[in-house]
């Protein structure tokens, strides 16, 4: 277990260092979990300590959420007043990267049925 967690926490702290060092707009926690994501596809899977490990933690998520919501009992004023353009924000970024992902995936699945040697 302490080895697994271990290997997260170094992907997550590669992200921190690339999204610092070259000054990206994108969450280090968000290029550390793309760096394991490449790294798993490369070694063909998680091991079972893996796999073991994030099921774990995954169990107990939850718990991750109440300072989330602590933070938002903190800024409510400004949500009274800007909660409708959030909202709004919200919902049409979700609906866009539905459809984008949605259109990437029929590109990429006419594609790969293109180019299967097996077919």
């Amino acid at each position: 277990m302490i080895a697994a967690l271990t290997q997260l926490l170094l992907f997550q702290l590669a992200g921190e260092v690339i999204s610092r060092a070259l000054n990206l707009p994108v969450p280090g926690a968000v290029l550390g979990m793309a760096l394991l994501f490449v790294f798993l596809c490369v070694r063909g899977g998680a091991s079972a300590e893996m796999e073991k490990t994030t099921g774990y933690l995954l169990r107990y998520m939850s718990i991750l959420f109440v300072p989330a919501g602590v933070g938002v009992m903190l800024i409510l004023p400004i949500l009274q007043t800007e909660g409708l353009p959030i909202v709004l924000a919200t919902l049409i970024s979700t609906g866009l990267a539905i459809a984008v992902t949605g259109w990437l995936a029929q590109r990429l699945s006419r594609w790969r049925s293109n180019t299967d040697p097996h077919d």
